[in-house]
């Protein structure tokens, strides 16, 4: 029996892990252990998700509403007790939050190979955490699974060999989220979420931000939220508010933040299913979130990023996003000139088999 960890702690970390979890299953002679750092806590961003998809920690750490430092130090302490009583044969990390950098530095520590879901991305923006996070687990990893081309190539630039056979091994096996994308839709058709919120098909926006590089800044945060709320004269705007937008916005509730939120319609979190409906069925999405720029894309949704950069440059070539910069300039602009775009295929992604892909990889690196 080949035992695996997989360590998880944030939203879109589940989405992507309940593909592999999915896949890890049916393979007999596989044991995944799922750990669950805490870094998301609150229950619309964590236990609702693991109820929808399914997903039964072995562990939680309970490491959730503390600071980069703090998390990833309680990660480090927290974690390495569960690595050594449990004697993995690898470690799974996805993407590039705090639980990602953690977990990764943990089991290298103990000389765990790592398997990196989601390597190779970059914005080359080193002011982002996101950036840094990427970086190092990249460096510190045995499996780099790539999600396109255009990361592996990202990989080789670094110095990462390529070709078959090399170690660390890399490899493009596309991208899991459209794993989940393909596999969820037809679910998500069947949701409510529209008639509980009284929305139109393509008669209304959606509106996600939640990077600390802008709610952190409050000037930042309110330009940003005054060009949506322009916005919201155009078309109506639904803001899917995250907790730590929330918090920001809890502490400048006078002047420019709180006389945007008066024009935008305000939601809490919602369910992965509800939250696909209500994307696929928006007019254009604007946001600064990495996952929400490939699900707009997925969906054939038209998106505006709130960003100088990304590391999802496929979604700018495909010609259905756009970035507006960080403050946005002209948001209304940005948006009539995306909003009429529709898709020509997400061929850069892969064809929905990335799971399978990643544990085969994962089968042939552990038998050399």
């Amino acid at each position: 029996m080949i035992t695996v960890v997989s360590v998880v702690g944030a939203r879109p970390q589940f989405v992507k892990a309940s593909a592999v979890s999915r896949e890890i299953a049916l393979r007999r002679r596989w044991r995944e252990v799922l750990v669950h750092t805490g870094q998301h806590f609150d229950d619309a961003m964590s236990a609702v998700f693991l109820r929808d998809f399914d997903l039964r920690p072995a562990y939680e750490l309970g490491v959730g509403g503390s600071t980069q430092a703090q998390m990833t130090a309680q990660i480090l302490e927290r974690l390495e007790p569960v690595l050594e009583r449990e004697r993995p044969a690898a470690m799974i990390v996805y993407g590039d939050t705090t639980t990602t950098l953690a977990g990764a530095l943990t089991a290298v520590k103990l000389n765990i190979p790592v398997v990196h879901v989601e390597a190779g991305l970059r914005s080359f923006n080193r002011t982002m955490p996101e950036e840094i996070n990427r970086v190092v687990t990249d460096h510190m990893s045995s499996v780099l699974c790539c999600p396109t081309d255009n990361a592996v190539r990202n990989l080789e630039r670094e110095g990462f060999a390529v070709t078959a056979g090399a170690s660390p091994c890399v490899a493009n096996v596309g991208d899991v989220m459209l794993d989940v994308m393909l596999r969820s839709r037809a679910a998500a058709a069947s949701s409510d979420v529209l008639e509980r919120l009284a929305l139109q098909p393509g008669q209304y926006g959606v509106l996600t931000i939640h990077r600390a590089e802008t709610v952190t800044r409050i000037d930042l945060l309110a330009t940003v939220l005054s060009e949506a709320a322009r916005l919201a004269r155009v078309i109506p705007l639904v803001f899917v508010v995250h907790p730590r937008t929330r918090t920001a916005i809890a502490s400048a509730v006078d002047g420019p933040v709180g006389a945007a939120m008066r024009r935008l319609r305000v939601v809490e979190p919602l369910p992965y299913l509800d939250f696909v409906s209500l994307q696929s069925n928006a007019a254009v999405i604007v946001t600064d979130s990495g996952g929400v720029q490939k699900e707009a894309l997925f969906l054939g949704v038209p998106c505006v990023t709130v960003r100088n950069e990304t590391e999802w440059p496929e979604t700018v070539d495909a010609g259905m996003n756009v970035l507006a910069g960080s403050p946005p300039l002209d948001l209304v602009a940005a948006v009539e000139g995306v909003r009429d775009r529709r898709l020509a295929s997400t061929q850069p992604f892969g064809c929905g088999d990335a799971a399978s892909r990643i544990v085969s990889l994962m089968e042939t690196w552990l038998a050399q």
